[in-house]
């Protein structure tokens, strides 16, 4: 399965755009001008990103790339999908804040979608994953509160999860390298290793309030959790009286091809948190939950300036409007068994390279037997764009709108990068 140089697919989707004007800074400047005034916390691939349509992106200097990571599977229907382009700009020429001390349609209509897909009746809106789950972590201490268990604050998670950067859910992260250095961590946490239901069992204590599960462990390897483990987790929360909670930042939105990844396994969680995909690269997190839980914050108890702002609320509700349609979630899933597909074709060509291809859905990971870094890197030198999983496992999380042509051609390319000449 040799490469050939990259093409543009010629969809609706994907038109080609004309390359920067000459007017426009290199590449080259603009990031030295980021390495002199910006924090240098993240480890940034050294292109600037200028455009995009479908999943195709344009840099500073005209060079075209393959998105196959979606903004870290944000980008759930595409760069500049026309129908988000038009709801959007509508939007910022009416009105585009007012804060939560009013009222807006956008977030009305948002959360009546939300809530009547989901079966969890009450929203509330935030920026970010991370701030979708420090409301579902708030969430869980206050309903033990309003039950008079005070003493049941911990928050039971897995071992290499991720649920966000802020000093809670970083606690809450089952990676030590993503808390050195900002110890001492919040109380409150434990972990137990994913999938293991008996270690579950000997961690649950008195002091527990919930259990806070990534159906898919993105950024821990891109692992689906066992058949049956949700299931057992919800089980087990019943029988313990206490919440069992879902982090779907990355899986939800119709990433695994279901609306919601909990639907795979029949379950209905007490609450969930979402963003990412949710507007389609625009900010906005959500929380959503059971009428019964959501009485615990009442008005003054938890909030957010921006939470539901009117522009993403906006590109929210046209997202959802498209991915909750059967043929796009059936698309997803036969997308995602394609690219599973023609992956293990490539593990049985490279057995000694490739260790797995695991995933669900349009999130995948492939596991390589050595580190991924250089892989990305010319990964990158040659057209198509991917990020790490851990240190050994490439991340693909492309847009649903992503054409099989374009998959095989980011496999392409990845082979020609595993087996130079």
């Amino acid at each position: 399965m040799r490469g050939t140089d990259l093409q543009t697919p010629k969809t609706d989707l994907t038109p080609a755009l004309p390359a920067p004007t000459s007017s426009q800074a290199p590449s080259g400047a603009w990031i030295d001008k980021a390495k002199a005034h910006l924090l240098q916390n993240y480890k940034q691939q050294p292109i600037v990103l200028v455009r995009g349509r479908g999943s195709r992106v344009w840099d500073a200097d005209g060079r075209q790339y393959l998105d196959l990571l979606g903004g870290i599977a944000t980008c759930a229907l595409g760069h500049c999908h026309p129908e988000i382009v038009a709801a959007v700009k509508a939007q910022v020429e009416t009105l585009w804040h007012v804060s939560n001390a009013f009222y807006s349609e956008p977030q009305i209509e948002l959360a009546a979608q939300l809530t009547a897909l989901s079966g969890l009746p009450r929203a509330f809106f935030c920026n970010s994953g991370a701030e979708a789950n420090e409301a579902l972590i708030k969430l869980a201490r206050r309903v033990m509160k309003d039950r008079g268990t005070p003493e049941r604050f911990e928050v039971l998670t897995f071992e290499n999860s991720f649920h966000g950067r802020t000093l809670a859910t970083v606690t809450a992260t089952g990676q030590s390298k993503y808390q050195k250095g900002f110890e001492p961590l919040p109380a409150g946490f434990l972990h137990a290793p994913y999938g293991d239901l008996e270690a579950v069992r000997q961690k649950v204590g008195p002091q527990t309030a919930a259990i806070l599960v990534e159906p898919v462990q993105g950024e821990g390897g891109v692992r689906a959790a066992p058949t049956g483990f949700l299931k057992a987790l919800r089980a087990l929360c019943d029988e313990q009286g206490i919440l069992l909670l879902v982090d779907e930042v990355q899986t939800g939105m119709g990433r695994t091809g279901k609306l919601f990844a909990f639907q795979h396994d029949g379950i209905q969680p007490d609450a969930i948190s979402l963003a990412k995909a949710l507007g389609n690269g625009l900010p906005i997190g959500a929380m959503l939950c059971s009428e019964a839980v959501g009485k615990s914050l009442p008005s003054g108890t938890h909030g957010s300036t921006f939470g539901g702002n009117l522009v993403s609320a906006t590109a929210a509700n046209v997202v959802v409007r498209l991915i909750r349609e059967p043929q796009m979630l059936r698309e997803v899933t036969e997308k995602g068994e394609y690219l599973m597909a023609r992956g293990r074709e490539l593990q049985a060509r490279l057995p000694t390279l490739i260790q797995e291809v695991r995933g669900r859905g349009l999130l995948i990971g492939i596991e390589l037997n050595q580190e991924v870094a250089p892989i990305i890197t010319r990964c990158r030198e040659q057209g198509l764009l991917l990020n790490a999983a851990g240190d050994k496992t490439l991340r693909f999380a492309p847009a649903f709108t992503v054409t099989r042509d374009e998959l095989d051609e980011g496999l392409r390319i990845l082979e020609r990068v595993l087996t130079p000449a």
